[in-house]
């Protein structure tokens, strides 16, 4: 299987911009595909054209629909991996979304895959897209998780990990969480993420 096909549009011929948006096992990933919408419309706001493809892990595909996205984007589960590979020679889908993107935000970024990628672990899509990911290219990630994970001293220790190998960080909130608690740890707002995408892209162009 091979990356996304340009989106035909109708709007003006701006300067076209590929953001892979990586969506992990936390409940606040029923905010992608506002997160997605904000994400294009912003880009219009800058004269920007976006193509968005999104990577989910299979827990993520427990808060959200594929007809909840917008229609312009494709969505990509760890099933595509290898089905439409048969032969050597053959694309490889984390590959070829590597060099598809000019950009990958993993938003929300769960515990679990904060570990995983501090620590080199490659064993769905998006973590093997991430390990093979062209270190020239920009990476953002937006942490959601649960207050105790977030004071965890493992976690402060992981995310400076990620720091060292360039990954942006754009830091949670404290609020009440769908669990009930109240603290920090929650994503931050998509509105937040979606503006530090663009300015992340415009960053690039310049």
């Amino acid at each position: 299987m091979s990356a996304p096909e340009p989106v035909t549009s109708n709007e003006p011929a701006y300067p076209v911009k590929r953001v892979l948006l990586g969506a992990t096992g936390s409940v606040a990933s029923i905010k992608v595909p506002q997160l997605a919408r904000l994400i294009i419309e912003k880009g219009l706001n800058h004269n920007l054209q976006i193509e968005i493809a999104v990577t989910a892990s299979n827990s993520a595909l427990h808060f959200f629909r594929r007809e909840q996205l917008p229609a312009s984007v494709t969505l990509y589960t760890d099933k595509d991996e290898w089905s439409g590979w048969k032969k050597i020679g053959d694309p490889v889908l984390h590959i070829e979304l590597r060099k598809w993107a000019n950009i990958c935000v993993v938003a929300p970024l769960d515990a679990n895959t904060l570990a995983k990628v501090a620590n080199g672990f490659c064993d769905n899509l998006l973590t093997c897209v991430l390990r093979a990911w062209d270190m020239r290219k920009p990476r953002l990630v937006g942490p959601a998780m649960n207050p105790m994970m977030w004071e965890h001293p493992v976690t402060s220790v992981q995310l400076g990990e990620l720091r060292k190998m360039g990954f942006r960080v754009v830091d949670p909130v404290s609020k009440g969480l769908a669990c009930g608690d109240v603290g920090m740890g929650a994503m931050a707002e998509p509105e937040t993420i979606a503006s530090v995408v663009i300015e992340q892209l415009l960053a690039e162009s310049d």
